[in-house]
């Protein structure tokens, strides 16, 4: 078995893509008998055992077209030093680790075998023009690389090139089969349509509803069903009938 740290750049108290993602990969790299500790941020205290909190006061940063929670605390240095000694990692696996501050520190303090995962895709430039030629220095430091999709991979080889094998966020076939039980409210002969995600213009949701609302004029047995967190004036999870 290995020691396997985890590193994300965003606050852990917050719902996110990359929060899934990594407590899905702590869960699994544990069933399989491997040691494994979360780094991240986290406004509160966290409720995962195996979260290792740096930095309370995550900063919410506008990052395409999303509110990305990092934390830029000026202790990092010491206190992520600190860590590495004290747990001797055997791997350690940073998502999006060109983001500032904590994927950077732990990319340039790690003495273990360092992966990187990318998860972004981004139409514009995300300020790796001028940076890259300071980041270029560290993603050196990365055993391995791996993209989530041919997008994320084409965004950041356009960036920084090199070899990069592409994994896709993984889905749980034992939580997502078609055996289980669908819900009772909603087999009444209804046609459902499903949105699952946050509440934000990137998502689209805007789209589907302005759709929907066509869709119903022509199918009035269609049904809507709304799923995630947001801060749109709408419930968390909500039901258009």
């Amino acid at each position: 078995s290995m020691k396997i740290a985890l590193v994300s750049p965003y606050d852990f108290s917050h719902p996110g893509g990359v929060t899934v993602h990594i407590t899905h990969l702590e869960r699994w790299f544990t069933s399989w008998g491997h040691e494994v500790r979360i780094i991240a941020p986290c406004s509160s205290p966290p409720s995962h055992p195996n979260v290792i909190r740096v930095g309370q006061h995550p900063v919410p940063v506008p990052s395409g077209g999303s509110i990305a929670r990092i934390t830029l605390s000026l202790t990092l240095y010491p206190t992520v030093k600190a860590i590495l000694e004290r747990e001797k990692f055997d791997v350690v696996h940073i998502h999006e680790p060109l983001t500032p501050m904590l994927p950077l520190v732990v990319l340039r303090l790690s003495k273990a075998l360092n992966v990187g995962t990318f998860h972004a895709y981004h139409r514009k430039p995300r300020g790796y023009g001028l940076s890259r030629f300071i980041l270029r220095r560290w993603i050196k430091r990365l055993d391995g690389r791996i993209a989530v999709s041919e997008p994320a991979h084409q965004f950041i080889s356009r960036h920084f090139p090199g070899e990069y094998v592409i994994i896709p966020n993984g889905v749980d076939m034992h939580h997502f089969t078609p055996q289980v039980a669908p819900m009772e409210s909603l087999v009444d002969g209804m046609k459902n349509i499903l949105f699952v995600g946050r509440m934000e213009k990137r998502k689209g949701l805007a789209y589907l509803l302005e759709a929907y609302a066509q869709v119903k004029q022509v199918e009035p047995r269609a049904r809507l069903v709304v799923v995630g967190p947001g801060t749109r004036p709408v419930e968390a999870s909500a039901v258009w009938a």
